[in-house]
């Protein structure tokens, strides 16, 4: 079982599914060469693949291209069912950030050949988190900076305002097509500035001082 803490608490909370938007923000969705989507694009990883901050994200030896992808985390208090933006928003209780690693020569591979694209999203390791803060302890989280640095240079940075789909448009649109429980993590999509990372690279993710995580990237033994 996969569990994640919030700032202040010793109490773990089980981790169920972990819901992912991918294109989120304009300028990622262009920079990938994607035409920005009119609805958000939903993918999962599993539990299994979850790690927290200060753990190594292990580079798979079948990928060679691995990529960074800060987010916003929403975790998911109350469950929810055809849920309006009004009741997605009281089941959203707490925020983290959040890495998405992406093994992006696979994805590219799969997508040319109209394949999914699970496996360059899902390995071990590949969703990094940090420790919640309450959402009652982080008001106007839209107005906050979510930012990256690797190797102590600045990767990606950007105002969590600019997302396309909201967190809580993005818990209503999920819940209309499963039901969203108690635990869910709901990863919100990354900002531009994308790019790839090599073993020996720490990496260091904030949403402004609300919550950071480090982890650095390591070879397979």
């Amino acid at each position: 079982m996969h569990y994640i803490s919030f700032k202040g608490s010793s109490k773990k909370h089980q981790v169920g599914k972990i819901m992912c938007v991918g294109r989120n923000y304009a300028e990622h969705a262009k920079e990938l060469g994607n035409d920005v989507p009119t609805f958000p694009i939903i993918f999962m990883k599993p539990a299994s693949n979850l790690i927290h901050s200060g753990e190594p994200v292990i580079y798979p030896p079948h990928s060679h291209e691995l990529h960074h992808e800060v987010e916003l985390v929403l975790f998911i208090g109350s469950r929810i069912k055809n849920a309006s933006i009004e009741e997605a928003e009281q089941a959203i209780s707490g925020y983290g950030v959040g890495l998405d690693m992406t093994l992006r020569d696979l994805q590219n591979e799969y997508r040319k050949e109209g394949n999914p694209w699970t496996l360059a999203k899902c390995f071990d390791t590949s969703a990094v988190v940090s420790d919640f803060v309450l959402k009652a302890d982080a008001s106007d989280i839209l107005q906050t900076e979510i930012s990256l640095l690797v190797n102590d240079v600045r990767r990606q940075k950007n105002i969590l305002a600019d997302m396309i789909f909201k967190p809580a448009e993005v818990a209503s649109y999920i819940s209309h097509r499963m039901a969203l429980e108690p635990g869910d993590l709901v990863f919100t999509g990354t900002p531009k500035g994308v790019s790839a990372v090599h073993a020996g690279d720490t990496l260091l993710a904030a949403i402004g001082d609300i919550c950071t995580l480090y982890t650095r990237i390591v070879n397979q033994e």
